[in-house]
């Protein structure tokens, strides 16, 4: 291990994100470059990253935003896009994803960042930081670009499990409220559940069942249920936080951002169709440029891994210094506002909740 870190700062103030260098597609020359960026831009955080020590020690020594700044913790492996996540649980302890892991399971840095492989990630979260008490399946939420005034939506899960049951869609919304709550500062969170239509008999028997028990712990989990919203809610404004199962949000995932790469192609085709157009593109300039801010995933890159005792963050694989970057700010900004903690109080009251939902529903049917 080498520490490039200024114990000196260490203490009051200061938040230490764990990161792992490998995992992205582009090498951890990328890695370093976005918590560079993310180290010139935030005075407060420090570093550890987990990879191989003589290449992360070059690479660091390069970044002057980074001196005193980062502690290298060496691990040979690197999990690879490829690697099934039974392969990595067993054989995986030498990776880099696994140590960044660890420094969060041994207390040593609030939030794990990695753009590894997403399902070797959440297999080893689960093993290494085990799931929160009275949550059957942890989930990935995602911040959305939208018309609030927030200016994004949360939406779970995106990849985490595939399926879900009516118990583990009222999981995710209490994890989603409480998501929003700390990380958008909205007291009172509207929850929607994605459906085909926004008619209460259509879907699945599992969503109608959900849609009950949603709606009956809306009061004790502090949040407002607008009912079953369709996928042109996602990005609106009628709600904050969209719940789904896995298989159908990374499907919507992954169709956005395709989406937002596909208008931005087309707008560059537009303004290079002619000198006319050229000359309209250098008039539209600065909107222009605050439109690519809005739709650009990389600047919202980053999922966040809840139901764990532990926080992690999930880059994209293909991400750039500055979806890095991006990912490693909301690391910050949820170690900050100690949303750890406060997950976990909201999710030990949620099994209780899952127990009370039936009775609740009861209730609320007599009335």
């Amino acid at each position: 291990m080498t520490s490039l870190m200024d114990t000196s700062k260490a203490g009051s103030g200061r938040v230490v994100i764990s990161v792992d260098a490998m995992g992205g597609d582009h090498g951890p020359w990328t890695v370093v470059a976005g918590i560079a960026r993310s180290a010139r831009k935030n005075p407060e955080l420090d570093f550890i990253l987990h990879g191989p020590e003589p290449e992360l020690t070059r690479l660091v020594a390069r970044r002057r935003a980074l001196r005193g700044r980062c502690t290298i913790r060496h691990a040979e492996g690197v999990v690879a896009m490829t690697d099934k996540p039974s392969q990595v649980m067993r054989h995986g302890r030498d990776t880099s994803m696994w140590s960044a892991l660890e420094s969060v399971r041994e207390g040593e840095a609030t939030v794990a960042v990695s753009c590894g492989n997403t399902g070797a990630l959440m297999a080893l979260s689960m093993i290494r930081l085990r799931k929160l008490p009275g949550v059957n399946r942890p989930a990935i939420a995602i911040l959305w670009p939208s018309r609030n005034k927030q200016g994004f939506n949360v939406m779970l899960d995106v990849g985490a499990d595939i399926r879900a049951d009516a118990q583990d869609l009222l999981q995710y919304a209490l994890m989603g409220a409480s998501y929003a709550r700390n990380g958008l500062a909205l007291p009172c969170p509207r929850i929607g559940l994605l459906n085909v239509g926004t008619e209460e008999h259509k879907g699945r028997a599992e969503l109608k069942e959900a849609h009950d028990l949603i709606e009956a712990s809306a009061r004790i989990g502090q949040y407002s249920f607008v009912g079953f919203v369709e996928g042109g809610d996602i990005p609106g404004d009628r709600c904050d936080v969209i719940v789904t199962d896995g298989f159908t949000g990374n499907v919507a995932l992954k169709t956005g951002e395709g989406t937002a790469s596909l208008i931005g192609d087309f707008l560059r085709q537009a303004f290079a169709f002619s000198p006319l157009s050229r000359f309209a593109s250098l008039l539209a300039y600065t909107s222009l440029q605050r439109l690519k801010k809005r739709i650009d995933p990389r600047r919202v890159n980053g999922g966040v891994f809840l139901g764990l005792n532990g926080t992690v963050v999930k880059s994209h694989g293909s991400a750039d210094a500055t979806g890095v970057s991006a990912a490693v700010k909301l690391a910050y900004e949820l170690a900050r506002t100690g949303f750890g903690d406060r997950l976990a109080a909201r999710v030990a009251s949620a099994a209780e909740l899952a127990q009370d939902a039936p009775a609740a529903r009861a209730v609320q049917n007599d009335g």
